[in-house]
């Protein structure tokens, strides 16, 4: 069976499981088909209203970019494992304030007055 590994962001989606056993082979399309049929909340955070991998969502079979190969016709057999990884972009308030060279603990950083 093909295991579809999910990132810690996404997990409260899967119930809490970081690997999910998926009875479907031939296509990630089919892949994407079982998720959306067991795990509806994770298919949505995957897939758009329109059944397209979301633009911010990566997705490799295989170890090899499922976008530059043949997307949702990407091959899939019964030993892959599919790996989902959303973008992370921002960054909290906190780290825009904050550099390195204003921790006067840090050596041969600016000190302040």
């Amino acid at each position: 069976m093909p295991v579809l590994l999910v990132p810690g962001v996404l997990r409260a989606e899967a119930g809490g499981e970081s690997r999910l056993e998926i009875a479907a082979a031939g296509t990630l399309g089919a892949v994407l088909a079982e998720v959306g049929e067991r795990w509806p909340r994770l298919a949505r955070r995957i897939r758009d209203e329109q059944g397209a991998v979301r633009r911010y969502v990566n997705i490799y079979v295989d170890g090899e970019d499922a976008r530059r190969s043949t997307g949702l016709d990407t091959p899939v057999s019964a030993a892959s494992e599919i790996q989902v990884l959303p973008s992370v972009a921002g960054g909290s308030a906190f780290s825009r304030r904050w550099s390195i060279a204003d921790d006067p603990g840090v050596r041969g950083s600016n000190t302040r007055p």
